[in-house]
């Protein structure tokens, strides 16, 4: 196989296009589609230094092409003609099937059939060349929340300038000639700190739509979410959370179980009011429609409204908007701060004849049932009287309630970093005295200089530290002050989202959940909540997860001191995948209930 394909996939016998040339025997039908399917959609913008009419769209891409005039004798620059043409692929597929041939099936990408046939789109012109190009405009909008000036109007206006900000990034193909770059650099006003050579392909993140030719099953075994049998009963939830709280681990459990929680608020005639967060909410949310509900069956409903959830600023504003015509009371963005806290509260009324609990649930991911089938995060309903008090609070506190106190629940910006370091320094002490000392921290990102250098000063003293972090993580391992640190990273599946802290505290572990990583946006500038897992079996199911993922030799990597993956495959051992093997686990734990 000659170097024009991507290397082939032998099993299933698919063969990728990699350049404009295809097979002798494929030549007829790319020009055929390219007629039919492609060419109708293309609208080549001619650029030039004088005078420009193309605006490149944010992350979009575009094909420039450089061309001459057949006639002139030489290429000169006066007889050199530039076209932008943006990708129609929002019309016609990123990867296009080509016909089989002997059992092998064929793809291509669509800008290689239209480099192909490009002297179809400019006759009387000789092409030179045609390269990838791709914009990323400056996507932040900046809110003054401390003025006068009406946020919500503020954003409504703000969203619509994000597609035209300042170029932050310039894409292109780094095969592309010196001076036709530079070209392209003073026409659309790139500087040199803004380039970002790629390959001939870009966006490659578009491979998940990459069609699969001949058709074979797939076969993945990925985990599906599980409905709990210990809520199989009409009114389940309200039920089971009056008698023992209730953790919810997704997508291994149904995200229905807090659509029917919700629910259950609705025709409870106990219940006097619903009080929710919003960050990020599906489109069409089911979630939304239960707020909706519940206040059109004469619920007081509450909805904190977070406008400054970037990307979501807009859907979070007309889902708000949406909720005010059904009656509810909805609260906007808090000045300085962004309310980044996972949390719902049910209050209901007194009982003379017997008591009435309250619930509230905290988790550590958005009240988004599409995202709960792709983010594994976890989640804990509670009847606990004090826990519910403490959540109403943090609503207090978000409604403008100054000093708010708390007496379990760990947010900031008010406890959160005192309780951490209370936690830590306990752990440090316990080491002093020839005791274990044990912190596992999983989360999505490890930022903050003073919380890194407490974990230091724990390892200094003793203390063994795992650190199980996705994403960024400015903790160096491996080095004198840090010699008791790991870092695992599991990318699986699922985006691994949950925040989850375990304290080993002498054998009467510490556990927490909730929504804040240790950045300083999120343990200074924003409202985060954190519970504490109180409950002896709901701790054990905890533990049993952090063991699973630290002992991960499939997926899994550590990070180096040179904050490098290594991979932690190890062939000798039990398998271990953590992902599939946590869900193998709660499914275990489900079907042995009563």
């Amino acid at each position: 196989m000659n170097n024009r394909y991507f290397r082939p996939c032998k099993k299933n016998k698919i063969i990728f296009y990699q350049t404009p040339e295809v097979e002798s025997f494929h030549r007829e039908f790319t020009e055929n589609f390219f007629r039919e399917e492609i060419f109708p959609y293309l609208q080549p913008v001619p650029i030039s230094k004088d005078k420009v009419i193309s605006f490149l769209r944010d992350n979009r891409l575009y094909l420039a092409v450089r061309l001459y005039l057949k006639e002139t004798p030489h290429r000169s620059p006066l007889h050199t003609h530039y076209f932008v043409i943006k990708l129609p692929y929002s019309k016609v597929p990123r990867f296009i099937e080509l016909p089989p041939k002997e059992g092998k099936y064929y793809l291509i990408c669509i800008e290689d059939i239209i480099k192909a046939n490009l002297p179809i789109m400019f006759p009387g012109y000789e092409v030179d060349s045609s390269y990838c190009i791709k914009i990323s405009r400056d996507a932040d909008i900046l809110i003054d929340d401390t003025s006068q000036t009406d946020i919500v109007e503020q954003v409504r206006k703000k969203v619509k300038k994000r597609k035209i900000g300042a170029v932050s990034r310039f894409v292109y193909d780094r095969s592309m000639p010196t001076d036709f770059l530079h070209f392209l650099m003073e026409v659309f006003g790139i500087k040199e700190n803004e380039l970002s050579p790629d390959n001939t392909h870009l966006n490659m993140e578009d491979l998940r739509l990459l069609p699969n030719p001949n058709h074979a099953p797939e076969q993945t075994g990925k985990p599906q979410p599980m409905k709990l049998r210990c809520l199989s009963s009409p009114n389940s939830v309200f039920g089971y959370i009056r008698q023992k709280d209730l953790l919810l681990h997704y997508p291994y459990h149904s995200f229905e179980h807090f659509i029917h929680f919700l629910y259950e608020a609705v025709h409870d005639p106990m219940t006097s009011e619903i009080m929710v967060t919003q960050y990020r909410v599906a489109e069409n949310s089911e979630v939304i429609h239960a707020l909706i509900a519940a206040a059109q069956n004469r619920k007081k409903v509450t909805v904190f409204v977070e406008l400054k959830a970037r990307f979501d600023e807009e859907h979070n504003l007309s889902t708000a908007q949406l909720m005010e015509k059904a009656g509810i009371h909805i609260i906007y963005s808090i000045p300085g701060l962004k309310v980044h806290a996972k949390v719902a509260l049910i209050l209901r009324k007194n009982n003379k004849e017997e008591p009435v609990k309250s619930f509230a649930y905290i988790s550590t991911g958005n009240f988004n049932e599409r995202t709960a089938t792709l983010y594994a995060d976890s989640g804990l309903f509670t009847s606990n009287e004090e826990i519910v008090k403490d959540v109403y609070h943090l609503f207090r506190a978000i409604q403008g309630k100054k000093n708010p106190e708390f007496s379990h629940l760990l947010v900031a910006p008010f406890n959160l970093i005192s309780g951490l370091r209370k936690l830590i320094f306990r752990e440090i002490e316990l080491a002093r005295q020839g005791k274990r000392g044990r912190i596992i921290l999983k989360m999505n990102a490890l930022q903050d200089p003073e919380m890194i250098n407490l974990l230091y000063n724990a390892s200094q003293q003793g203390v063994e530290i795992d650190l199980i972090i996705r994403g960024i993580c400015c903790l160096i391992p491996n080095q004198p002050y840090s010699r008791n640190i790991r870092i695992t990273r599991i990318v699986d599946s699922f985006l691994e989202h949950a925040r989850i802290w375990y304290f080993g505290n002498a054998g009467d572990p510490h556990v927490f959940l909730g929504s804040p990583d240790w950045m300083r946006r999120n343990l200074y500038r924003r409202i985060e909540a954190v519970i504490p897992v109180y409950d002896k079996d709901l701790k054990d199911q905890i533990v049993r997860m952090l063991d699973i993922q630290l002992n991960d030799n499939r997926k899994a990597c550590f990070v180096n001191e040179r904050l490098e993956n290594v991979c932690k495959h190890d062939k000798k051992g039990k398998s271990v995948r953590a992902q599939y093997d946590f869900y193998n686990y709660l499914k275990r734990e489900n079907e042995t209930f009563p």
